[in-house]
């Protein structure tokens, strides 16, 4: 091996839930290093959940993540001239920050009037098992399935 394995950064918990996913979460949401506004917009968004569920707004928020969260996926791989869509298994990690990016990606396409608003509105619809995030990972899983005949490619 040439270089040495990357070091895993240490993410703090975030102060008002105590929760390391909530600060990856909040760092998935910022752009341009506005980190302030980033953790602004989650926590409205979390009281709104609260809200709309009468529920705690983080559990919901779980809920969601977890519900959003693929188990497999197909990576392509080219076999003597023709390329593959192989299922594979997905590490935690890249799991949980899949379904962090598809909750966000799919919260900005939405036609609410806040960030927070398209956020709760997109994290009440994943604890409910319905929204854009969940259908790209049903869509994700179909695609695996689909392609499960493949499987003896692996790499």
């Amino acid at each position: 091996m040439r270089k040495a394995k990357a070091k895993k950064r240490e993410i703090l918990p975030d102060p008002i839930y105590n929760n390391e996913l909530v600060t990856k979460f909040i760092n998935n949401l910022m752009l341009n290093g506005k980190k302030q506004l980033a953790t602004k917009i989650f926590h409205d968004s979390i009281s709104i959940v609260a809200k709309k569920t009468n529920e705690s707004g983080l559990d919901v928020f779980l809920k969601a993540l977890n519900n959003v969260t693929p188990q497999i996926e197909v990576r392509s791989r080219r076999i003597g001239g023709a390329t593959y869509q192989i299922p594979s298994e997905i590490r935690q990690e890249r799991k949980t920050a899949l379904a962090m990016k598809w909750l966000i990606q799919y919260a900005r396409q939405r036609n609410e009037k806040s960030m927070a608003e398209k956020l709760a509105a997109e994290i009440v619809a994943a604890s409910k098992e319905e929204g854009g995030a969940f259908k790209k990972k049903e869509d994700t899983h179909k695609m695996a399935e689909a392609n499960k005949a493949f499987a003896h490619f692996k790499f």
